[in-house]
């Protein structure tokens, strides 16, 4: 398929609204070059010349524009939130924040409490926002032991929770929306190798990635599957992807779940013969595209042989 290259021309159609034009500037984005020259009695006095792109943020960002920006802007809101919600002490410093929870014990009585799991770099901490309450807190130094143990809930879902045995011998039981990462975290500390506290801008101490670069996820939603752009990370123990809008990745998968990688045929957000099928071995299969599939596939393959199949 060749792209039309003639010149693109001014339309107007008075069925067009501010709605359909919001909607063009949010989800593609427009670039506009102006060249403009005053002139006073045929003598050009000034000149205005004028590049813009307007978009909304999430196609800003997945082209690679004001990322920078987007980073600061949420690395300070997230210090400053951590800051009047926790009552920070002098020089500590947020490492990691997660949804989570408090599974509260009296007598015969337990039920989750749910809140937000905060790791300074001196306390764990589980707030409720709204109302204002800690849950439940430790510090570090107090704690002696962390596992993860799976749970299966009421309808039947198997979850990991986080269980930490602090000095007094008691346990307590956590719950995270990235329960591993919060472990790892944990067990650092406990090794006297957690991260100080963070660094305008800066990011907690990650496994070191065997692969990442710019990945397309075929997202499921209930309208459909939507293709969406973003940042894909390949470590020894498990493969996520993120849009840069994303507060948390929106693909967390354990590189021992992965069955199998291949290429499709046909036509991708990266061109022909860009998707990859990744099988995983509870039956699921995982889209995504790839700039240089052939390298991803190879990344993504387990050990033994897969056969690829049309």
């Amino acid at each position: 398929m060749t792209a039309d290259r003639s010149p693109m021309r001014p339309t107007r159609d008075p069925r067009v609204t501010l709605d359909d034009l919001v909607e063009v500037l949010l989800n593609k984005g427009a670039v506009l070059h102006l060249d403009l020259i005053v002139a006073v009695a045929d003598i050009p006095l000034i000149g205005v010349s004028i590049r813009a792109a307007v978009a909304g943020m999430e196609t800003m960002l997945e082209y690679g524009m004001m990322r920078h920006w987007d980073d600061a802007t949420r690395a300070w809101a997230e210090r400053s939130a951590a800051r009047r919600a926790l009552d920070l002490r002098e020089g500590e410093g947020v490492v990691h924040r997660t949804s989570g929870g408090h599974l509260l014990t009296e007598g015969v009585y337990t039920g989750w409490r749910p809140g937000t799991v905060y790791l300074t770099d001196q306390r764990l901490v589980v707030l409720r926002e709204e109302p204002r309450e800690i849950l439940w807190q430790t510090e570090l130094a107090a704690v002696r032991a962390v596992r993860l143990e799976p749970e299966r809930t009421v309808g039947g879902e198997e979850r990991l929770r986080l269980k930490v045995t602090v000095a007094d011998g008691g346990q307590e039981v956590l719950s995270a929306r990235e329960p591993e990462t919060l472990h790892d975290l944990l067990t650092r500390a406990r090794a006297g190798r957690l991260a100080p506290a963070l660094a305008p801008g800066a990011a907690a101490e990650e496994e070191p990635p065997l692969a990442e670069g710019h990945l397309w996820y075929r997202e499921p939603r209930r309208s459909g599957p939507l293709w969406r752009g973003g940042q894909a990370r390949l470590t020894a123990d498990r493969l996520t992807w993120k849009s840069p809008v994303d507060s948390r990745p929106a693909l967390v998968l354990p590189t021992a779940d992965i069955a199998g990688a291949r290429r499709l045929p046909g036509h991708g957000p990266a061109g022909e013969g860009s998707v990859l099928a990744l099988r995983t071995t509870a039956g699921d299969e995982v889209r995504l595209a790839a700039d240089d599939p052939a390298a991803w596939v190879e990344r993504l393959s387990p050990a033994r042989p897969v056969a690829a199949t049309g």
